[in-house]
């Protein structure tokens, strides 16, 4: 299985070089970002096109990433809070599996306190 994996990969970045040679002028070509504000302008070089998707990416990756961590921390304090509760369940549990089992009535204080 890890064969056909590599297999795919090689295939999947032989085809974007394809198509990154046979698309050089389109992803070369120079883009300009300008900013127009009342009190502001700004406008920048010409920027390769394929920069800009390449900058775009990694920071897709990096937000998506960051999302991801503060998920998983969230994910990990929200499985300590359950099985602490699981734990105290099973304490409860065990303490009234050891109450006496009789068929007369008890009183309220000779209940066992499981707190």
């Amino acid at each position: 299985m890890k064969h056909v994996r590599w297999i795919v990969v090689i295939l999947v970045v032989l085809l974007a070089f394809i198509v990154a040679v046979q698309n050089y002028e389109a992803i070369s070509t120079p883009v300009k970002f300008k900013v127009d504000l009342v009190f502001f302008g700004y406008e920048t070089s010409g920027f390769p096109l394929s920069l800009v998707a390449i900058v775009t990416f990694l920071v897709g990756v990096i937000l998506s990433g960051l999302y991801g961590m503060a998920e998983r921390f969230r994910l990990k304090r929200q499985i300590k809070t359950i099985m602490r509760d699981a734990r105290e369940k099973d304490k409860e549990l065990n303490s009234l599996r050891n109450l006496p089992v009789t068929t007369e009535d008890m009183s309220p204080d000779q209940i066992p306190d499981t707190e």
